[in-house]
């Protein structure tokens, strides 16, 4: 019985190392503030043109992507 527990011991020590690991992975990755996030996804929005809202950029004309071709 006494062995168990310590295998269930050691399981338990080596997973609380392995989350410690994969947390100071994460803490290594680079950031980004959401504000300058926001800002990329705004400045991407204005300036592509999205077809499929023809109300907010207009017809599409012969450059629709989404117009079937016989």
């Amino acid at each position: 019985m006494p062995s168990q527990v310590k295998n269930f011991s050691e399981y338990k020590f080596q997973r609380i190392l392995d989350h410690n690991q994969h947390l100071r992975e994460q803490l290594d990755l680079p950031r980004v503030r959401v504000s300058q996030a926001s800002s990329v996804i705004i400045k991407y929005v204005q300036s592509t043109k999205d077809y499929l809202v023809p109300s907010v950029w207009g017809p599409a004309g012969p450059a629709d992507p989404f117009i079937t071709k016989n």
